[in-house]
């Protein structure tokens, strides 16, 4: 028997069927459609902020966590396996018949402006997660996984983001030179927009300068990130034809909020964290220490291991049912989901994790990430 053979049958893979749970985000607005028309309560519309902030928190909890990591000798075999790419390739069209059912529910399913706002708001759920469908799909070789990454990103409008996050962030990760990296004492709602604006930025200049070195300028549709906002201006066209022009209002909120529940995740992803210069004055490698990780299982099918977050960066190609546990890499205390509630109030936040910050680095301060002007508060010399 095939080394194939041998390992597809002393191994299997305990979260191969979990992974389709990924799927119910995109169900978000189907279930609150069907929700609120069965028991005629609007608070349904709001499904997608109850799930993300109150329901998810709570699985988190109950669920546990699984620090298992696949076999090194079945990496290769596991991540050759079309199954999980399925997994991410249904997200989209079930994104998007969402978003246009939301459209007909804005301008002919008699909604209160209270209830459009909220399944708004649920779109904007499904967006920001279908972002994360797309770091998956971005990361990777194939033409066609890239050209599928820009399609999700379109619904929100962050095209930019494949840029950006493959080329910039990877490269400056847990520095102060990166927009997406946070830094000890900075609360969410500043990194917010040093994040947003930082990494439109970068993305246009990176893509610019890729240009460049073949002697074009940037003005043209071979732009990726020109050709990838071109893709949310069409969109947004054919669904303001098709439906009117009153969908615009809740097209923007939908794309506003799912682009900030990326950036809360950015937030909590490096908080603090700092890449030490070497003698030579470059940044040391990126390692396992440079990223906050999660083993929690709820948070972590939804959304695809995004949690365990050293190995995505010590390879970025690799996929998503692949990825393993670090036992050096600074852990979060639970899931993304309930990170996110807690980074939206940063007392809370603080007293959650600038200790796990300090503890990381054995109480030396000035090792860590910190936010320029809060280092008196931390005990550091400015």
């Amino acid at each position: 028997m095939s080394s194939g053979g041998v390992v597809e049958t002393t191994w299997v893979d305990p979260k191969k069927y979990l992974w389709l749970l990924g799927l119910f985000v995109p169900s978000f607005p189907f279930v609150a459609w069907g929700l609120a028309e069965l028991t005629g309560a609007g608070v349904f519309w709001w499904s997608g902020l109850i799930l993300l902030f109150v329901i998810f928190p709570l699985l988190d909890q109950l669920v546990g966590t699984d620090a298992v990591n696949p076999p090194e000798r079945v990496l290769a075999w596991l991540e050759g396996q079309k199954y999980y790419r399925w997994c991410t390739y249904a997200f989209l069209p079930l994104q998007y018949a969402g978003l246009a059912l939301a459209c007909w529910l804005w301008t002919r399913g008699g909604l209160t402006a209270v209830d459009k706002t909220g399944l708004a708001l649920t779109i904007g759920v499904v967006g920001g997660v279908g972002i994360n469908t797309a770091h998956e799909l971005g990361h990777k070789k194939e033409s066609a996984e890239r050209l599928l990454s820009k399609i999700a990103l379109a619904q929100t409008g962050y095209g930019h983001f494949y840029i950006e996050h493959n080329r910039g962030h990877h490269v400056r990760v847990a520095t102060p030179e990166d927009p997406a990296s946070s830094r000890l004492g900075e609360t969410f709602w500043r990194f917010l927009p040093r994040s947003v604006w930082g990494s439109l930025r970068s993305g246009w200049h990176l893509e610019k300068a890729r240009l460049a070195r073949s002697g074009r300028g940037p003005w043209r549709i071979g732009n990726d990130v020109l050709n990838a906002w071109a893709m949310s201006a069409a969109l947004f066209a054919v669904l303001t034809l098709a439906f009117g022009p009153s969908v615009l209002p809740y097209l923007a909120i939908q794309a506003v909020f799912g682009f900030s529940l990326l950036e809360v995740v950015n937030y909590l992803e490096h908080y603090g964290l700092l890449r030490q210069r070497t003698a030579s004055g470059r940044y040391e490698r990126c390692t396992a220490q440079h990223s906050w990780n999660s083993n929690n299982i709820a948070s972590n099918v939804l959304l695809y291991h995004l949690q365990r977050h050293s190995d995505h960066h010590a390879n970025p190609t690799r996929r998503y049912q692949a990825l393993r546990h670090f036992d050096e890499a600074p852990e979060l205390p639970s899931g993304y989901a309930t990170m996110i509630v807690l980074a939206y109030v940063p007392p809370l936040w603080r007293r959650v994790m600038d200790r796990r910050v300090i503890a990381h680095y054995g109480g030396d301060v000035s090792r860590a990430n910190l936010q320029p002007g809060r280092h008196a508060r931390y005990g550091v010399a400015a």
